[in-house]
């Protein structure tokens, strides 16, 4: 069974207003062998919502709508889902009662508006809603075809989930898994990787392969579905295991781990620290690595040293050497690691100076500093200033968690 999810209200686009909701059914669908095909965002227009629900229904087995039952004009999804499938509605009045009763535990009557709520398409299972006003209903307008209308809140649209839903699908997907794993991979680019691992990934249709990709960051995803887990493992196995192997140390995560957390999980298992001396990031490396929970175990300090002067104050680089090589260089790299380590007493210290803008923009130097010596890489990095310095961080850090390998 394949399965899209339409999430209806014009707030959920706008910037501030995002759909968790299918996120939640996608999860639970997912665990019942069920794939999602598509999901879509339409505002509150009933024409546009008609045609989505038609154009849905004609591809995929299971239609799952969310949001736009309550009792306002502009709750559209009962007329919608009712003109495209060509039926009627009529007015329930123990849904009505219901309504009246819940009002009257807050003391107060029902509006007039809110007999909407009370309408039902023909043919519907009611479903009932103990957190709202607002009763979902299930359709079955042909064979093989099902139609799940559910209120938006999430703590209406979660316990129907549970209760309303799953328990009939259940009954109607014949035995099915969808099992996946996931791959973070630093220091290489999407089309250089996918050259990398093409040649044994487009073997397979069933896993599913699917690269995505973040400045200095990509994502492989492998995703099979059959009937049952082992099946799906072994698949799973046939087509992953090599491009880890090809991979190697590329490989930063296997459970979603982030690249802060991986290096922090390093850092731990050598009962390392970590100091960091930024110029050019002024802070975003320190920042990055505290995102992780528990990072004081590790994390030591930081210092920002934008101009020369705090370079010499704090970390006490040369001024000569500044002088000389100016602040975008090997040396004073070299030095701010050094001294970071030197002044916290930590295992390791990583320094970070270049340039984010101008003639030079992207030239970047990166220091490590180790127990057993400083060592410094000149980066080329390409983007505007924001992704310079993003770069710059995931560099530096996956520098480290491979010194830590």
């Amino acid at each position: 069974m394949n399965a899209e999810i339409i999430a209806v209200g014009s707030e959920l686009l706008t910037p501030g207003k995002v759909d968790t909701n299918s996120l939640y059914l996608t999860q639970h669908l997912n665990d019942l062998g069920i794939e999602v095909v598509a999901k879509s965002i339409i505002g509150d227009d009933r024409s546009s919502l008609t045609e989505q629900i038609r154009t849905s229904l004609s591809r995929s087995d299971l239609v799952i709508l969310t949001g736009g039952l309550g009792p306002t004009e502009d709750d559209v999804t009962r007329d919608a889902c009712a003109a495209a499938l060509g039926l009627t509605q009529h007015f329930d009045d123990a849904i009505w009662d219901a309504i009246i009763d819940r009002f009257s535990k807050f003391g107060r009557p029902p509006r007039d508006n809110n007999r909407r709520q009370a309408n039902v398409i023909a043919g519907a299972e009611v479903l009932p809603n103990p957190n709202g006003t607002a009763p979902g209903l299930w359709l079955a307008p042909a064979p093989g075809k099902f139609v799940a209308l559910l209120p938006g809140p999430p703590r209406e649209l979660k316990p129907m989930v549970q209760d309303q839903i799953l328990p009939r699908l259940r009954s109607l997907v014949p035995p099915s898994v969808i099992r996946t794993r996931w791959y973070r991979v630093a220091g290489v680019g999407e089309s250089d990787l996918d050259a990398l691992i093409a040649p044994i990934y487009t073997q397979y249709t069933n896993p599913v392969t699917t690269i995505l990709a973040a400045p200095g960051d990509v994502h492989i995803h492998f995703r099979a579905r059959t009937d049952a887990e082992p099946e799906a493992e072994a698949l799973l196995a046939a087509v992953a295991d090599p491009i880890v192997a090809l991979l190697g140390d590329r490989i930063y995560s296997d459970d979603g781990a982030t690249l802060e957390e991986s290096v922090g999980r390093l850092l731990l298992k050598h009962g390392a620290t970590l100091a960091t001396a930024e110029s050019l990031t002024a802070g975003l490396l320190g920042a990055r690595v505290t995102e992780t929970s528990g990072s004081s175990a590790y994390y030591v300090g930081g210092f920002q040293t934008y101009t020369n002067a705090m370079k010499t104050q704090l970390l006490g680089v040369d001024p000569a050497v500044l002088a000389e090589h100016t602040a975008v260089s090997e040396p004073v790299a070299i030095a701010m690691a050094q001294g970071a380590r030197e002044r916290t007493r930590a295992t390791y210290a990583l320094s970070l100076t270049g340039y984010a803008e101008g003639d030079q923009a992207g030239l970047v130097y990166c220091g490590l500093a180790t127990p057993t010596g400083v060592q410094v890489r000149k980066l080329k990095l390409f983007g505007d200033r924001h992704r310079v310095r993003s770069l710059a961080v995931i560099q530096s850090l996956d520098w480290l968690r491979k010194t830590l390998l």
